[in-house]
């Protein structure tokens, strides 16, 4: 079933200006029941593979086998990642291709993957809640510091920018900050149905850890990187895709090529 919300230019206005004034927009029970419930079993079949630790699949031939094919492959997507692009970057987007992920946040190496505050490098971020804990003490929930910085002209000044707050560093040093009431994020709470948008570039970002034994599974679907086709960007994207590739790889197997007709 496709995903369910309209996509005319009021409401790619109403969500960016939201975006802008709240740091968040949401679209409420755009993903069905019947395609939640297939989401989830694909993720937990995943899941269990991965003997109930963290994992990350980066890409479209990583989730091919999944509901979510159907999902980038949406117009409706599509234009609505497109617009949300052309209102804040005022151009339109250089690729329309949409870059997908699914975390599965779980297990003790899901608790050294949380609070790992970070900028996207797409401009737009799309996030449905696959599985979100309602019990116990850590729940993941999204942390947000919104729209801190605008859109790099120089690509250099972005990269510097990543490695000064992208390190361990400067995260224990924010998670410091924080536990004294120094720093004080926006916290989202979310819910599975619902899809949620950001300015993933200009907002730092992360995920509240999660109890060892409960699972929190989100997928992300990034549009529009500012700085597409630099030797930096795609560098970072290598990185990135290769790190998720090396944890899963320690606690589980790959995802099938193909499990959805």
């Amino acid at each position: 079933m496709p995903l369910s919300f309209d996509t005319d230019e009021r409401q790619v206005q109403r969500l960016a200006d939201e975006i802008d004034t709240h740091g968040f927009a949401k679209l409420s029970s755009a993903v069905s029941d019947t395609d939640l419930a297939q989401l989830r079993a694909w993720t937990d079949a995943q899941a269990q593979q991965h003997q109930g630790e963290y994992f990350a699949y980066h890409g479209e031939q990583m989730l091919a086998g999944s509901l979510l094919a159907t999902f980038w492959a949406d117009p409706k997507l599509k234009h609505l990642l497109a617009g949300l692009y052309r209102r804040a970057a005022k151009r339109d987007a250089a690729s329309e291709q949409i870059f997908p992920v699914l975390r599965c946040v779980q297990g003790a190496h899901g608790q050294r993957e949380s609070n790992c505050f970070h900028y996207d490098a797409s401009l737009v971020t799309a996030l449905i809640p696959v599985f979100i804990p309602t019990q116990g003490a850590e729940r993941g929930d999204l942390m947000l510091f919104p729209n801190l910085r605008g859109v790099r002209s120089w690509v250099l000044f972005n990269v510097i920018e990543k490695a000064l707050l992208q390190n361990r560093l400067t995260r224990a040093l924010i998670g410091k900050a924080m536990q004294r009431g120094w720093l004080k994020p926006y916290v989202l709470k979310l819910e599975p149905g619902n899809i949620y948008f950001f300015w993933g570039y200009r907002t730092l970002h992360a995920n509240k850890a999660c109890s060892p034994e409960v699972k929190r599974a989100t997928a992300l679907f990034h549009f529009g990187d500012p700085h597409t086709g630099s030797l930096a960007t795609r560098w970072i994207l290598k990185f990135n895709q290769g790190r998720a590739r090396r944890i899963s790889n320690k606690t589980g197997n790959q995802p099938p090529a193909s499990t959805q007709g």
